[in-house]
């Protein structure tokens, strides 16, 4: 049976890995789609680098839309990034009648919508098993092995350049900027690490997996986000010792008034195992209502775990490419007229748990003000420590973990302490999640 032809947009690091997998893998890879899956032609801008990867496999070209337009290209490997020449060049290869397969977040969670309406209408296929969590078959989970289920609500570590950090803050007692670099130095963390540490490439990924869990439309917009910069080893340390860790999730819930989507710090209890997971990994916990927790764990990035996902799709979509449009997986799991428009709530009306910690003078009474002020906004304690003052200090940190609350009233309740005589300075407020089951 005549090969599959594929155009490879970008061979930088993932575009290298893969091309070099689906090479060294052709023989089983072969056996498993039914027929041959050949990368034909590679677009990049160093045209030179690019044919020192690929040698005379394929040929070599500086203008993508050379490959996007080729009529003998079946399916187009988007690994470019970002959301401006891909966008185009993604909606021209759909245009085309041709298949696309992309490890690009950030495009899918900005344009998904529009993106995944041109495929339907052209009645080809997108895949975008490695736009999230790297080799870790998520998407695919998601989208076909709990189909069954009701999905109640998912928690990931799904960013792992904020997951190494936090963890080298709790395993050294560092600060939060000398961790940064030497993430820097590792390779782990970019130049400009922005969109991680600020939570942004979580909430991308989150808004997809959010999508096809709930059978909505992508919502990026919508996601509460708050990233990991204002942390500091003292949070870190005094979680250790009430039983918690402090990870970076991406948190999306199913509730009567509508779904969380959010990426925030949260603490978790110790003993769960999503607590325990360390450095550059990746884990995401998923509640359904029929097979209860389920949790998927690996490497998150890389050239060849997510190269593992990216070939993953080729052979999906060279199963399915001369079946019926309708007969295929949707692309968000639902079919495209049963997708849902119920809202995602704001983060004030998000109920959970806090970790709220205050400098407070050391003297009688000051107990008693804040928890007054607690009450009166309904929010009740479940846990309190006050540390001793170090020799010839006159302030203390006082540590509160609360029962569930509204956010907005424990914003209120804040506010409120925090004009109080007793207190100095800002409170530090950290959201809580159990995940029990």
């Amino acid at each position: 049976m005549k090969p599959i032809n594929v155009g490879l947009l970008g061979i930088g690091t993932v575009g290298g890995g893969t091309f070099e997998v689906l090479a060294r893998n052709q023989e089983e890879i072969t056996r498993r789609a039914g027929r041959g899956i050949v990368i034909k032609m590679v677009a990049d801008k160093d045209v030179e680098r690019a044919r020192q990867v690929v040698g005379s496999a394929a040929t070599v070209t500086a203008d993508a839309y050379e490959v996007v337009n080729n009529p003998d290209i079946d399916i187009v490997v988007e690994l470019i990034g970002g959301t401006s020449i891909a966008y185009k060049l993604v909606l021209q290869a759909i245009e085309k009648c041709k298949h696309v397969v992309t490890a690009n977040k950030a495009l899918l969670a900005t344009h998904g919508n529009e993106i995944f309406a041109a495929a339907h209408q052209r009645g080809v296929m997108v895949a975008f098993e490695a736009a999230v969590a790297g080799g870790i078959p998520i998407i695919k989970a998601l989208r076909e092995g709990l189909t069954a289920n009701r999905i109640e609500w998912i928690a990931g570590i799904i960013n792992g350049t904020s997951n190494f950090i936090l963890s080298e803050m709790r395993a050294k007692g560092s600060s939060f900027d000398t961790v940064l670099k030497e993430a820097q130095r590792l390779g782990y963390a970019e130049a400009d690490p922005t969109f991680d540490i600020e939570g942004v490439d979580a909430a991308h990924k989150l808004a997809i997996i959010a999508a096809i869990s709930f059978g909505i439309p992508m919502r990026f917009n919508d996601a509460y986000t708050e990233g990991i910069t204002k942390l500091t080893a003292a949070d870190i340390r005094y979680a250790e010792e009430l039983g918690y860790r402090i990870k970076l999730l991406g948190i999306t819930k199913r509730t009567a008034k509508g779904f969380e989507l959010r990426v925030h710090p949260t603490l978790i209890p110790a003993r769960r195992l999503i607590a325990n997971v360390e450095g550059v990994m990746n884990a995401i916990l998923v509640c359904g209502d029929a097979v209860g927790q389920t949790m998927y764990y690996g490497p998150g990035a890389g050239a060849y775990p997510t190269a593992s996902a990216v070939i993953a799709d080729l052979v999906d979509v060279t199963r399915m490419h001369t079946a019926d449009s309708a007969h295929r997986v949707p692309h968000l799991a639902f079919q495209p007229d049963q997708l849902s428009s119920v809202p995602i709530l704001p983060i004030e009306e998000v109920e959970t748990s806090y970790y709220l910690r205050m400098r407070v003078h050391d003297k009688p009474g000051v107990l008693a003000e804040i928890t007054r002020v607690l009450a009166d906004g309904g929010i009740s304690i479940d846990a309190m420590v006050q540390k001793e003052p170090s020799a010839g200090e006159e302030q203390v940190d006082i540590i509160m973990l609360t029962h569930l609350a509204i956010e907005k009233n424990v914003n209120a309740a804040m506010s409120t302490i925090e004009k109080l005589p007793v207190v100095v300075g800002k409170i530090t407020r950290i959201r809580m999640e159990q995940l029990g089951a």
